[in-house]
């Protein structure tokens, strides 16, 4: 008898709360703790949040060399969930796993020794430099913990399962509220590290996040369950996820590529500019969560459906969350344009000149939020249903067509300086959502099936259950 999916049947709102709302949460938590960050480091002064800001993009972008296959990983498990094949699940898994971990801890070890090396590459002024390579060396050294939570939250999220993660990051939020200031400031006999505390705090919580999802999956009790014998190299399997996942990971990358190409040109205009922009996209980052959620509930609902050979109701789905993305981001928009001098105060208070630059940044950006929500949910359904080239495409399009040139002219040629860089911001936003409606609507999104084309999986997975004894 099969069990019972209530995200290919039943009420589409009811499927996608099921999902949004969960992982929305959970986004909510991860930007609180990265606001902490900005808040606490905003304390050291202007120079602090420049060199955090400097870092992320650069982190983000080794991050996303190996984060595609985590996504690959769920594209599977929601797919074999919609078919109702545990064992290929929990086989994937492993798998997926095995993978990523081998990847991370490739990625450390090249951005722990190169963080120096990354900073020089960007120009920021001497102030910044030493604050930025110590915290991004520092981040490096933890880069596995966040690798093996990643993977573990994107599983249980292919699967259906996304309220068992809100609890680990809720949990790991409210440590950093204490850890912090901890080691930024000091106490007792725990030293002051400055902006490197803040470095030093995130691995602490990663490293107790991953534990704890690495336990969870060994125990099998929710949805997931890790087996350690299926943790040895499935070499033909592993390159077919590397097949679906590298558009992905290509995907992050030049995002990722394109924000350090942003950083450098906001750069050139000076540390108040450079940190306006960082505390502008951490409130554009903290405005666009509910999206975000849209999106990823899409991406597990679209692969689920389409899994189970209900197309239909696929395309329904994304209907519904396009116009719900533009419709909240619009409105979320709409109050942030209003209040932008007030929340870049909070971050970085008594700085007059970066919070005037950092408030005409997200006013200039704001009310083109609900053509982010769009793009965000139509891309959430091309990863959900496998076509994660598709994706990719328009992401290069969106930075490297759009974004960075149109930012470059209107910075230099035509002399708007930093200004320039926030107008290319709302015209990209426009553009790319424009581009992806006309090729979601071609509707060559939903004629492919990954468990079709991934048959190997499947007879992997069987074999391997007979020769271990666990099969039924």
């Amino acid at each position: 008898m099969k069990e019972k999916n209530s995200l290919t049947e039943g009420p589409i709102l009811r499927s996608l709360l099921s999902i949004a709302l969960p992982v929305i949460f959970a986004n909510f938590l991860y930007m609180a703790y990265q606001l902490t960050d900005t808040f606490w480091v905003g304390r050291l002064g202007a120079a602090a949040v420049a060199a955090v800001s400097i870092s992320f993009p650069v982190i983000f972008l080794v991050v996303s060399l190996g984060g595609g296959l985590s996504i690959a990983g769920t594209i599977l498990v929601a797919q074999y969930k919609g078919k109702n094949d545990r064992k290929a699940v929990d086989y994937i898994t492993a798998q997926t796993l095995l993978t990523v971990f081998t990847v991370s801890a490739v990625l450390a070890a090249v951005g722990y020794f190169c963080s120096p090396f990354f900073v020089k590459l960007l120009g920021p002024e001497e102030k910044v430099l030493t604050d930025a390579a110590a915290y991004m060396k520092i981040s490096f050294a933890g880069i596995i913990f966040m690798f093996t939570f990643m993977v573990f939250q994107s599983l249980m999220r292919g699967a259906g399962n996304v309220k068992t993660p809100i609890y680990i990051i809720l949990g790991t939020v409210l440590l950093n509220l204490f850890i912090d200031p901890l080691f930024i400031f000091g106490w007792g006999f725990v030293p002051g590290l400055g902006v490197a505390g803040a470095a030093v705090a995130t691995i602490i919580t990663q490293g107790i996040s991953a534990a704890v999802g690495f336990s969870i999956m060994l125990r099998g009790k929710h949805q997931i369950r890790l087996h350690l014998k299926d943790l040895k190299p499935d070499l033909p399997l592993i390159k077919k996820m590397v097949r679906l996942g590298m558009p992905a990971s290509i995907e992050q990358s030049t995002v990722a590529l394109g924000m350090n190409l942003m950083i450098f040109l906001v750069a050139g205009f000076g540390t108040p500019a450079l940190a306006a922009y960082g505390i502008g996209h951490r409130i554009m980052g903290f405005v666009i969560i509910p999206t975000l959620g849209l999106s990823m509930a899409t991406s597990t609902l679209v692969g689920q459906n389409i899994g189970a050979g209900k197309v239909k109701r696929a395309e329904e789905i994304v209907r519904f969350t396009s116009l719900s993305g533009f419709v909240i981001l619009t409105l979320i928009g709409i109050v942030i344009f209003l209040s932008a001098a007030k929340l870049s105060a909070v971050f970085i208070p008594g700085e007059t000149e970066t919070i005037k630059t950092s408030a005409l940044f997200i006013r200039i950006m704001a009310l083109t939020f609900g053509f982010i929500g769009i793009q965000h949910v139509l891309n959430g359904a091309f990863i959900g249903s496998g076509n994660t080239l598709t994706s990719m495409v328009l992401s290069i399009v969106s930075l490297w067509v759009l974004r960075f040139p149109f930012a470059y002219l209107l910075a230099h040629p035509f002399n708007l300086k930093e200004t320039g860089i926030w107008l290319a911001f709302p015209v990209t936003n426009i553009l790319t959502a424009a581009i992806t409606m006309a090729w979601f609507s071609r509707g060559t999104w939903k004629k492919r099936k990954i468990t079709e084309e991934i048959r190997l999986i499947t007879e992997t997975t069987s074999e391997t259950m007979v020769e271990e004894g666990i099969s039924p």
